[in-house]
Parts: structure tokens; C-alpha cells; sequence
């Protein structure tokens, strides 16, 4: 687990912490009843004799990036958390819960998932979420962290479940997204913000690995054939194109022979050349 920022809990926060409270309790919230009025003025009462003792008692202290969710006789007393800095609890009647607020860090352990295409796979990924309402992370689930952990794991079979092999592996930004509304849109009622979620890597089986990359080579070696056909075509075209202007001057032909001659002598080799005048040759293509 890893603190990454500091907690941002504005008024907006602290509006729909109270909305999202409202929606999950009773109408009888902060209402204690002539019993439980009678133990606070009791509480007060004993604060009252033993001060400045019981002092050391009555006030506390949370952190900058801390909220306190206090409990009195068993109901909660505000619908806002106290803090961050100095509070007051009754001894006997009041217990509190702290609560982080800072930006949490967990990773998905790797899930076995069979895709659309039937193809089965190991996917893990990593969740940053933070508490932006305590009352609700306190009052509307056991153990926050745990539960987002847990439903973390299944969201990411549902929604991997849903795509086939390629999507996965080219399109891990889109899944991410959906990831995060689906995980979010569900921790919601417990107080929790999902800010991001990613996929960290996906494992192939080795048979399918060896058969991609089968699959590639042929691809790759299919495309070279092709490259080299054209160029071969191409190259004839040119030859023709070259021979065609040869035939119309005669010329022509001395020249680029004596442009053979020349590029073989510049060389360092030891090829020896007997130069052949064309004109011999011409009583022969004459018979022809």
C-alpha cells in the first residue's frame, strides 16, 4: 500500500458526503433519546468535577489528511466529520474513527480470464482510489479497503470478459476507462473515489505466443515476396524501356559498353578484359 498525493477534501466533498449519508441512514440520527440526553449531562457533569483532569481526555488531534467520525452512544453525532486540527469527545458516551483521506495504491493480483474469443489469459493491473466521505466509508461498509480490493478483481473479469484478444492488447486505454466508471459508479455509496486505473501486462499462453509469432513471420515473409516481384517487374520494365532506346540508336550501344569498361577498370581486381569491337558482331546478327 502507497500514499501518493495529499487529500483534497473540499466543500463539494463534504456536500455529497452529507447527501450520500442522508440516502444510507434513518431520520433519527443525532437523536439520543431522554436516556441518552440524561448520560451526556452525566458525561458533562463529570468532566465538570474532575477538570482540568478529564481535559486530557476531551480533546484530540487528526492530521492534516485525517477526518474523525465520531460516535455518540453508539449514533453518530454530526453529519460531518471533525478535523482536520482540534476536537472535542465526552469521555464515556463519545468514540470517534479516524479516517484517511490520501490517494491509496493497491495492485490487481493476476486474474486468469477467458476472453470473447475464447482465448485464456493473465491480466493485472493496479487501482489508485481515495476516501473523499468518511461517514459513509465508516457507516455504510465494514472494511473499505478490502471491499474495493475484492470488487476490483471481479470488475476486471466482467469487463475483460467482454472483449476478445485484439481489443485487449491494443486498446488497454478504453478498458482502463471502463474499469475505472464501473469501480467507481460502485464504491460510490461507500464514500470511496476511484481516481485511475491500468492495466499493468497480459500474459499469453506459450503455445499462443509461438503460434502469433508463426503467424507473424509468415505475414512479414509474405510482404518481402511481394516487395521483391514488384521490383523484379518493375526492373524488367526499365530494361525494356532501355532497350528500346538502345535499338534506336546504335550508338548507343558503344557507349555503355565503353561505360562497362570503364567502372570494371577502376576497380583493384584482377579480372582481364579483351575488349571486342561491336562491329564484328554485326555480320553475325546480320545472318541472323
Amino acid at each position: 500500500m502507497a500514499y501518493l498525493t495529499e487529500p483534497n477534501f473540499n466543500e463539494a466533498d463534504a456536500s455529497h458526503c452529507t447527501l450520500n449519508f442522508c440516502l444510507f441512514t434513518d431520520k433519527n440520527v443525532g437523536r439520543l433519546g431522554c436516556v441518552g440526553w440524561l448520560l451526556v449531562i452525566i458525561s458533562l457533569l463529570f468532566i465538570a468535577l474532575t477538570f482540568p483532569i478529564t481535559l486530557f481526555l476531551c480533546v484530540k488531534i487528526v492530521k492534516e489528511y485525517e477526518r474523525a467520525v465520531i460516535f455518540r452512544l453508539g449514533r453518530i453525532a454530526d453529519r460531518k466529520p471533525k478535523g482536520p486540527g482540534l476536537f472535542f469527545v465526552l469521555p464515556c458516551t463519545d468514540n470517534f474513527v479516524k479516517v484517511d483521506l490520501r490517494t491509496v495504491s493497491f495492485d490487481i493480483p493476476p486474474q486468469e480470464i477467458l476472453t470473447k474469443d475464447s482465448v485464456t489469459v493473465s491480466v493485472d493491473g493496479v487501482v489508485y482510489f481515495r476516501i473523499h466521505c468518511p461517514i459513509s466509508a465508516v457507516a455504510n461498509v465494514s472494511n473499505a479497503h478490502s471491499s474495493t480490493r475484492l470488487l476490483a478483481q471481479t470488475t476486471l473479469r466482467n469487463v475483460l470478459g467482454t472483449k476478445n484478444l485484439a481489443e485487449l492488447l491494443s486498446d488497454r486505454e478504453g478498458i482502463s476507462v471502463s474499469m475505472q466508471e464501473a469501480l467507481d459508479e460502485a464504491t460510490d455509496p461507500w464514500g470511496i473515489k476511484v481516481e485511475r486505473v491500468e492495466i499493468k501486462d497480459v500474459k499469453l499462453p506459450q503455445q499462443l505466443q509461438r503460434a502469433m509469432a508463426a503467424e507473424a513471420e509468415a505475414s512479414r515473409e509474405a510482404r518481402a515476396k511481394i516487395i521483391a516481384a514488384e521490383g523484379e517487374m518493375n526492373a524488367s520494365r526499365a530494361l525494356k524501356e532501355a532497350a528500346l532506346v538502345i535499338g534506336e540508336a546504335p550508338s548507343a550501344l558503344q557507349l555503355r559498353y565503353l561505360q562497362t569498361l570503364n567502372a570494371i577498370a577502376a576497380e583493384k581486381n584482377s579480372t582481364i578484359i579483351f575488349p571486342l569491337p561491336i562491329d564484328m558482331m554485326q555480320g553475325f546478327m546480320q545472318k541472323k
